[in-house]
């Protein structure tokens, strides 16, 4: 079974994931491990060189402010890295063994695509909490925080689109709910 969490900036995914490891599930986290497959993957490497240039790798580490401008320039570029970079997670995350898979923009990169889930949990939390959460874990102001927000697909279509709904507002248990999710997945 495959089973990936999602969720806009600020909801708590990351929290859920933690209250996971205590069931014993690890789950895999997708930001981090295409970070590490940047830096190691030989064949990211040549395959992003080829694309943005030499600058994109500085004595064999990622140049991030060469891609992150790279990105930036248009769409296109950002669908060409991430057709790059996305394959090698989908096949890094099939070869890991594990079933849980955390991917804050699942449906945004169309990883969802990429490996056949059975069951896609979005966490969601009421925006007042998201931006709260934003503005102190980063340092930035309300109006940066709702911009990053805002960029992102909205949490009333993360949800329709996904399984279950974890609701992280501070309020209901975050516990109770993914006893409810577990129970239900594992009939």
């Amino acid at each position: 079974m495959r089973i990936a969490i999602t969720g806009g900036i600020g909801s708590g995914k990351s929290f859920v994931c933690q209250k996971l490891s205590k069931h014993g599930i690890s789950v895999y986290d997708c930001d981090r491990e295409a970070k590490r497959l940047m830096a190691t993957s030989p064949d990211i490497h040549r395959q992003l060189t080829a694309l943005v240039g030499n600058e994109v790798y500085h004595d064999g580490s990622l140049n991030k402010p060469v891609l992150a401008q790279f990105l930036l320039q248009s769409e296109a570029n950002k669908q060409q890295v991430n057709d790059i970079v996305h394959p090698a997670v989908a096949a890094d995350f099939i070869q890991s063994g594990r079933e849980w898979l955390e991917s804050a923009i699942l449906f945004e990169s169309g990883f969802y695509k990429r490996v056949d889930f059975d069951h896609v949990i979005c966490v969601t939390a009421p925006l007042e909490v998201r931006v709260a959460r934003v503005m102190q874990r980063d340092g930035i102001s309300r109006e940066k925080a709702l911009q990053w927000i805002n960029a992102q697909m909205p949490q009333e279509e993360i949800a329709s689109r996904s399984s279950f709904e974890i609701i992280n507002d501070g309020k209901k248990s975050i516990e109770r709910q993914i006893n409810q999710i577990i129970n239900k997945i594992t009939k």
